[in-house]
Order: structure tokens, then C-alpha cells, then sequence
């Protein structure tokens, strides 16, 4: 496995999050050092009826009336000393001007995509993991590739902040990939705001830079980068790929950092981290008959797996899985993951989203699912969803215009 690296130090960062290593199991802190809380301490900021400063950002941005979010996906924390050659930038405003918050639980792209839209936890919006079973179904619906079914609207039903910032009267513009216009995580995350289509991190500074200095009243722009998190699950982490997108990532910062109006403010975030997971740490479900006994239906992702069971086999599969698995990975009904808090407080209409067990792996091991998932899935080189500090941390960059 490649090293996921020593976070960034200071006494901001030991205070907020004690460096117990990347493989150490780290709880989501909703309400204060989470990434839920960016959007809404942002809008405290602008002084919009309701938003609550959560992360105790007016101090630094007395006087901002316009705020840029810019989440660059993968780029977890532990992963910044590792950059830190090919992107000097980000490692000097992480020594400077970061902190670190945490991820959501799981740990994945589209359940935080949506905390930092709806400023919410999981298990409030109800977008649970990168694949879930559709409840009274044996349906798994892969987020990333969701349209239409469910109805965004419906499936999550929270009010987003880019909404609430509209009605308080900010113009809200959200930048992303042209595909992803329309989608039903897109309307999911990100309704209410403008949304941008811009591919590759230059047309992404231009379009956030231009929307940012659009208009004389109280801005907030929010953009999305994906290539670093691509290149990492497909090549590894510090791979020659990997050290081309943290370069391109720090090109991306300095546009943006050069180009902010007097009054504004950058803030760089992530969903998630990375690691690897070696060869020797991966066990295919589906090649093994006692994890596959008694399983209906398998969601979520290597690291974190939801298990939908026939009628009475709970108990027989926690502990097949757990004889299995052993300390490669916590074994837990939905209700014993549900009362430990990683989801937040979940609502009985989204309780049928989690698995009837939930399989969360430590270390650096994983559960692939050969002939359930897409060929590709088993193929990654670095995975995340699961609570491990490198997959759990990530930063909150700071700047001012």
C-alpha cells in the first residue's frame, strides 16, 4: 500500500483531530468539524436569516460578500504531505491557512456531494452510499449513474443551502462537468443554484472566477473538480498519474487564488481521501459461498457493504461474515451501525437504504463484489467509503481576496 502520508500539523489541527495515524478509525463530527457544516457557516457569513457559523469562519472574513467552495474530489488530508511535491500551493495553504473536518460516513463521493449541498448529515438527506438498495425492491441504485428514477426531489427531500441562499437573495452559480447537468445527484446536491458546465480545471477557474465577480450583491459559487480522486482509483495514490492531477489541482488554486475579488473568499474542501488496497487484502463475496449464503441483495462499495438478507438470517450472516472477515472488518446489524451515530439521526423512510448488515473494512482491506459490480470495480487500484482517517479527514483550506 502506498503510504497515505503524516497530515499536515499545527495546533489548530492536533486540537481539532488527534493524529492517531491513517488507519485509525475516525467518527464523523457532524455539527461543527464536518463537511455538512461548510456551506452553512459560509452562509452564516453573508448574513443569510437562519445559518448558523458553525465552523466559526466570520472572524477570519469580516467583510466578505462573496464566497467560493471549491470541493477537488479525493483529496483527503492524509493525502496533502504526499502531494506536497507536485503541488506547493495547496501544501502551503494547508500549512497556513487549513484545518481539518471530516467526511460523512460512508466516505464516498455521492453521500458527501450531497452533506455539502444539503448541510446535512447522511442519514438526514438520505443519499446513503454510493449504491443503495431502492426500498420494497430488489433494485441498487448507483448514484453516480442515477437520471430520473427516483425522483430526486423525492428520494432527498432536504432543502439544499444553495436554495436557501437564493431566497435570501445571493446569487448562487454551481460548476461542475457539462455531463452532469441535470442528473439526479445533481438536482440532488445542488438545486437551486445556476449551474455551469466547465470541463477541466481551467475552464473551472474561469467559469467560478467570472461568476464570482458577476454581480454587486452577495455571491456564492460553488465548484467541483474530479480528476484527482479518477486518477487515484485508477492508477494509486502517488502513482505518476495521481502527481499530474495534484499538479494540476495547484494550477487550479493559484488561478483562483490570484483572481479573487478584494471581497470574496476561496474555501477548498474534499469528499473524501484515498488508499490503497493490496492484492492480498481484497476477498471476493462472490466467489465465496459462506459470505454469499443467506444475502439477497449486495450495495454500497468495497469498503463499506450493505447486505440485504432473506427473513431471519441476520444473525447467520453477521457471523459468516465475521468468522470470514475477522478483524479485516467490522460486522454490524443496521441497527447497531444506526445507534453508533456515523449516519447521523436516519428517519424510518430512509432506515431501508442501509443494509440489513453493514460490513465496514479496516486497514487496508476490502470486499469486491466480481459478478454482482461492473469488472472495473475489482480493477481500482485505491478505494474509500469506510471510517479510517485517511479516508475520513479532509481539509478546509481558508483565503481571503
Amino acid at each position: 500500500m502506498t503510504d497515505p502520508g503524516r497530515p499536515p500539523t499545527g495546533s489548530d489541527a492536533v486540537a481539532r483531530v488527534p493524529d492517531a495515524g491513517p488507519l485509525a478509525v475516525v467518527p464523523p463530527r457532524y455539527g461543527g468539524d464536518s463537511l455538512a457544516d461548510v456551506v452553512p457557516s459560509a452562509l452564516a457569513v453573508l448574513g443569510v436569516p437562519g445559518s448558523v457559523d458553525l465552523l466559526g469562519l466570520a472572524p477570519r472574513l469580516a467583510g466578505v460578500r462573496r464566497i467560493a467552495v471549491l470541493l477537488v474530489d479525493g483529496l483527503g488530508w492524509y493525502q496533502i504531505p504526499t502531494a506536497a511535491p507536485y503541488a506547493p500551493i495547496l501544501a502551503g495553504l494547508a500549512a497556513t491557512a487549513g484545518r481539518p473536518l471530516t467526511a460523512g460516513f460512508p466516505s464516498t463521493t455521492p453521500t458527501s456531494l450531497v452533506s455539502l449541498g444539503a448541510g446535512v448529515a447522511p442519514g438526514a438527506h438520505g443519499v446513503l452510499g454510493f449504491t443503495v438498495r431502492v426500498p420494497g425492491t430488489d433494485r441498487v441504485l448507483n448514484h453516480i449513474e442515477w437520471a430520473d428514477d427516483p425522483e430526486p426531489l423525492r428520494w432527498q427531500p432536504v432543502r439544499t443551502q444553495w436554495e436557501r441562499a437564493r431566497a435570501a437573495g445571493v446569487a448562487v452559480t454551481v460548476v461542475s462537468r457539462p455531463e452532469f447537468a441535470g442528473s439526479g445527484l445533481t438536482l440532488a446536491a445542488n438545486r437551486g443554484g445556476d449551474y455551469r458546465g466547465a470541463a477541466g480545471a481551467d475552464a473551472l477557474a474561469t467559469a467560478m472566477l467570472a461568476a464570482l465577480a458577476a454581480g454587486p450583491g452577495p455571491t456564492l459559487v460553488s465548484g467541483y473538480h474530479p480528476d484527482l480522486d479518477r486518477h487515484g482509483h485508477l492508477s494509486g495514490v502517488d502513482s505518476v498519474p495521481w502527481r499530474v492531477a495534484a499538479a494540476e489541482v495547484d494550477g487550479l488554486l493559484a488561478r483562483l487564488v490570484d483572481g479573487l475579488p478584494a471581497d470574496a473568499a476561496l474555501l477548498v474542501t474534499a469528499d473524501h481521501g484515498q488508499l490503497d488496497v493490496p492484492a492480498a487484502h481484497r476477498v471476493d463475496l462472490d466467489t465465496d459461498p459462506q459470505l454469499r449464503e443467506g444475502v439477497r441483495v449486495v450495495a454500497g462499495e468495497p469498503r463499506v457493504r450493505y447486505l440485504h438478507v432473506a427473513p431471519g438470517a441476520v444473525s447467520d450472516v453477521v457471523a459468516a461474515w465475521s468468522a470470514v472477515l475477522g478483524p479485516a472488518a467490522r460486522v454490524q446489524t443496521r441497527e447497531e451501525a444506526v445507534a453508533a451515530g456515523r449516519f447521523g439521526p436516519v428517519p424510518p423512510e430512509h432506515l431501508g437504504r442501509v443494509g440489513d448488515v453493514v460490513v465496514t473494512c479496516t486497514g487496508t482491506y476490502a470486499v469486491l463484489a466480481s459478478r454482482s459490480e461492473p469488472p472495473a470495480v475489482s480493477r481500482l487500484v485505491a478505494y474509500h467509503g469506510a471510517d479510517t482517517a485517511a479516508e475520513m479527514t479532509i481539509p478546509l483550506l481558508v483565503v481571503r481576496g
